[in-house]
């Protein structure tokens, strides 16, 4: 069962921003959840909405939508920047 992705356009922004290698691996990361939204190391976030995973110094923030497979990509930064 694969999830669909969809991306805010923040996200869009922070994602053509990162610069090789980390883009490959946070690219890869993201094609990851539409197979597996919950993988290993994910965290529900406590205070906001959504779930977190951690690719090299960045965090990918987003929602997960089970009854509808969708995985929402809110936001994703570097990891002293995401949490303001």
């Amino acid at each position: 069962m694969a999830y669909t992705l969809y991306f805010s356009k923040n996200a869009i922004k922070e994602l053509e921003k990162i610069n090789e290698p980390f883009y490959s691996s946070i690219k890869q990361a993201i094609l990851d959840l539409s197979e597996n939204p919950r993988p290993p190391g994910c965290k529900k976030l406590k205070g906001r909405s959504g779930w977190r995973i951690r690719v090299d110094n960045y965090r990918l923030i987003y929602d997960i939508f089970d009854n509808q497979l969708i995985v929402d990509i809110i936001t994703l930064g570097h990891r002293k920047d995401i949490y303001d």
